[in-house]
């Protein structure tokens, strides 16, 4: 039962992303790439990290409502299904095709950005987004700048991840066993997060024990199939800190149907997450996870395209571009807030499930 709920989330994600390559303009460019229809539209490309990550999925998707309400851009959605060579090649087919403006969703941000400087090399303005591509990410240097020639819109991964160790503090138990699940390896939001939970968290909470600690890679496959595998230890897990929903959620699924973990309908173990999603929401709501920080997809898709649409206009250079989102808490003092903005844009059905 477990796993047919979550390939159903899954499926939804993946959804979303197979519109890629699909112009969210229907008078706009091909979804090729190729030359526009003649009206007056810029094309630009986003490219997106994985389908089956749901941030992203919800993020492409809200890519595509902002576009459909600008002037001036035709957008073509791609994703680099987690895999560094495929975005890379991606990002490659971006100079071919001739974009007037690149937004990318690195998987690995040491990865793309020699990528990222070619479409800059190439006179492509670039705008990386969720996480920002720094210089220190080029040249191995300790510069932590966005990367020359480039904009950015974003949110602080650690401000993000330090609303929930701040919680933790004072809720996870005394000598409290914890597992801690980890994004891709290189992505500046993972490592970012992490930091953050030590600064936060471990350093004030010494008596915690990191029981297990593994990259599920933002996955929430992965994730099940480790918290599967650590929860057969026999070694009761206190907390799941995870730095993001989606990885949180598989950990949860992998013990709902455990009494040990799930009884009567409540949880005898605490979870953090990262991301504020539709499905952290629902989570939260069920009092399985225990406290997430909205990163707003809309709000971030909605900045994009506006800058995008700017620096297209020639009111703004690229290298202006830096800005970020906000980072709120959301927990079951507040959780229903926020399931009404789910509701409102279509993501959590009336019923209060998923919508497909």
């Amino acid at each position: 039962m477990k796993m047919k709920k979550l390939t159903a989330v899954l499926l939804s994600a993946a959804m979303v992303i197979s519109l890629a390559a699909c112009s969210s303009n229907s008078g706009g460019g091909s979804s090729d790439g190729g030359d526009d229809k003649g009206d007056g539209k810029k094309r630009v490309c986003f490219v997106a990290r994985a389908s089956a990550d749901t941030f992203a999925a919800w993020l492409t998707s809200e890519m595509q409502k902002a576009a459909e309400g600008s002037d001036n851009i035709d957008l073509t959605c791609v994703s680099g299904e987690a895999d560094d060579n495929k975005e890379n090649g991606l990002l490659e087919d971006c100079i071919t095709k001739g974009y007037d403006l690149v937004i990318v969703q690195s998987n690995n941000n040491a990865a793309q950005a020699p990528y990222v400087q070619k479409l800059v090399d190439a006179g492509i303005p670039v705008i990386t987004t969720n996480p920002t591509t720094h210089q220190s990410d080029l040249d191995g240097s300790d510069d932590n700048s966005v990367m020359k020639g480039t904009g950015t819109v974003d949110a602080d991964p650690v401000e993000q991840a330090s609303v929930g160790a701040k919680r933790a503090v004072e809720e996870v138990p005394e000598k409290a066993n914890v597992v801690v699940l980890r994004g891709p390896s290189g992505n500046f939001h993972a490592e970012k997060r992490r930091e953050a939970w030590d600064t936060e968290f471990f350093a004030k909470r010494k008596d915690v024990n990191i029981l297990y600690e593994d990259y599920a890679n933002w996955n929430s496959d992965e994730a099940l199939k480790l918290m599967e595998n650590w929860v057969q230890s026999g070694t009761h897990i206190d907390a799941v800190i995870s730095m993001n929903d989606n990885m949180a959620a598989g950990a949860i699924e992998a013990v709902r149907e455990d009494p040990n973990y799930v009884k009567d309908g409540k949880s005898n173990f605490l979870a953090y997450g990262v991301d504020g999603t539709a499905q952290g929401c629902l989570l939260i709501k069920e009092g399985l996870l225990t406290s997430t920080a909205l990163q707003s997809a809309s709000d971030l898709a909605k900045m994009n395209i506006d800058y995008a649409s700017k620096v297209l206009a020639g009111e703004m250079e690229i290298t202006d571009v830096n800005d970020f989102v906000d980072a709120p808490e959301i927990s079951a003092d507040n959780v229903d807030e926020y399931i009404q903005m789910y509701v409102d844009n279509g993501e959590i059905s009336d019923n209060g499930t998923l919508a497909e």
